[in-house]
């Protein structure tokens, strides 16, 4: 159908531009040669004419003002001459009519004018000079009928013209109407075919494509049309079949995790058994153990050799180190499971309790602990102290022997929340260690040499992961150790709903599976 118009076009543009050639063709031939020659044919005989008055006017009074007269209008002759067989070129009839005029005018001017002219300077007898004028007269007569002739010719011409610039114009319009007449028809026709071919086609796949966006996804879409559109819905047809094979694999995802989730429950309700059991059943006779040892060791400690007292020692030491590592466990997991009290709370207060709890350790370190003004965030207060406890607890306690302890901490807005550092002059931590010290139960220091079960690290980071933050060493500092850790701001209050206002939808609307 394109093509269709685009031939119609490019043969109505070249009909339409050859009728408006030939219109002006015609149309520049009668008004820049026919008209022209027309009154220069007038203008020619006028310049005879002229000449005859002068002649026999200076035959007569022998004035030279007449003789100039002639002798001027004698002069414009060749030039209306020449510029008539220039418009009449192709117009060999009248070319001929005008060649025989000019043949007749010279005649008149050798046979009648000059004599005239010569016999008055010669002064011949008037009635000498009258007779040669009057042999002249059928000269002139025949001249002026040579011009009359020919100024018919030229009407003839100039009618003819005129029927054909009528008829060109006729054809122009008759063209042009022609032509935006089979340009409608090819509209209208071009408008039915898109109807039926492509629109249709459309609509039904549009149809189709709602229906499956309205949740009906099990529709499929079959391609009808031109070869686009067929592909569209091919296209469209793939689309929705990656859509339910997702959603099947989706729907078995969303069983899987929910059978996680039913394992899960159990697995928590398994742990909570186990952390009830940890902290009554197996603690009782871990202290019963260690009870007994020390009674052992007051009563029979005289009748005891040193290896028996050390041996009694290393069964309470055990029991009281074991005794720690089950309260440890039981904080970690306890964690986001029974400590989920979140709140505003005032970083500041929570710091002040953690360094209150501190402050024997810390009075008998020597050590001075700064920081900067805290914020308020979102949380739980009881893990945000045992988080300021433990980070400046390590910092305390791994402190340098050759000065006094110090640590700072201090706190920077950024686009993502805040971001906290607690630095400290003590021995510090090799970088190769940077993650080992965030696992659970892993120490880097002999039993012996700093007390503690290696927990503390690990439960920092899991405080700041259940508050939506992350715990990192800062692996570029040399003066001792520093933490990094970032904590959100909390969400700004949700703005009460105007009465007679609708609440928002949301903003992933719900899938219909």
């Amino acid at each position: 159908m394109l093509l269709t118009m685009a031939a119609l076009v490019v043969v109505g543009g070249g009909l339409g531009a050859a009728a408006l050639t030939h219109t002006a063709a015609v149309s520049d031939r009668l008004a820049d040669r026919i008209a022209p020659a027309r009154t220069a044919v007038g203008e020619l005989d006028s310049e005879l004419v002229s000449q005859r008055a002068a002649v026999f006017a200076y035959a007569l009074s022998g004035e030279d003002r007449y003789l100039a007269t002639y002798r001027q209008n004698l002069e414009a002759e060749p030039v209306t001459m020449a510029r008539l067989r220039d418009l009449l070129a192709d117009e060999p009839a009248a070319l001929r009519d005008l060649e025989h005029a000019e043949a007749l005018a010279g005649r008149w001017h050798n046979d009648v004018a000059e004599p005239l002219i010569r016999g008055r300077q010669a002064g011949t007898d008037p009635a000498e000079l009258a007779a040669v004028a009057t042999r002249g007269l059928d000269t002139f007569e025949a001249l002026r009928a040579e011009f009359s002739g020919l100024v018919a010719r030229l009407d003839q011409i100039r009618d003819a013209s005129r029927a054909d610039l009528d008829r060109a114009r006729r054809l122009r319009d008759l063209t042009f109407v022609a032509i935006l007449a089979a340009l409608l028809l090819t509209s209208v026709v071009s408008s039915v075919l898109v109807r039926l071919t492509v629109l249709r086609p459309l609509e039904r796949l549009g149809e189709s494509v709602r229906q499956v966006a309205g949740g009906n996804f099990r529709h499929r879409l079959r391609p009808q049309g031109p070869a686009d559109i067929a592909r569209l819905a091919d296209d469209v047809e793939t689309m929705r079949q990656r859509m339910v094979d997702a959603l099947e694999r989706g729907q078995h995802d969303r069983d899987a995790l929910e059978q996680q989730a039913a394992e899960l429950r159990r697995s928590n309700e398994d742990l909570e058994q186990f952390a009830y059991v940890a902290s009554h059943d197996l603690q009782e006779p871990l202290r019963k153990v260690a009870s007994f040892c020390q009674m052992l060791q007051r009563r029979y400690g005289d009748q005891l050799d040193d290896r028996a007292r050390q041996y009694i020692g290393f069964a309470v030491d055990g029991a009281t180190r074991m005794q720690e590592l089950i309260n440890d466990l039981l904080a970690f997991s306890r964690i986001g499971r029974v400590y989920s009290d979140l709140r505003e709370v005032d970083l500041a207060e929570a710091f002040e309790q953690a360094a209150a709890n501190l402050s024997g350790a810390v009075e008998e370190a020597g050590a001075e602990i700064t920081r900067d003004p805290l914020p308020t965030v979102q949380g739980d207060p009881t893990l945000l102290t045992m988080l300021w406890q433990n980070l400046l607890g390590n910092a305390v306690k791994f402190r340098s022997p050759e000065r006094d302890p110090q640590v700072r901490v201090t706190v920077a807005d950024t686009p993502d929340g805040w971001s906290f550092t607690v630095e400290d002059n003590g021995i510090g931590i090799d970088p190769r260690y940077a993650e080992k010290i965030f696992v659970i139960f892993q120490r880097l220091h002999p039993r012996g040499s700093y007390p503690g079960t290696g927990i503390g690290l690990a439960m920092c980071k899991k405080i700041v992961e259940h508050h939506g933050g992350t715990l990192s060493l800062d692996e570029t500092y040399t003066g001792g150790a520093r933490f990094r850790f970032t904590l959100p701001r909390p969400a700004p209050p949700a703005v009460p709903e105007q009465p007679g206002e609708p609440a928002a939808e949301s903003a992933v609307p719900a899938l219909d599976g």
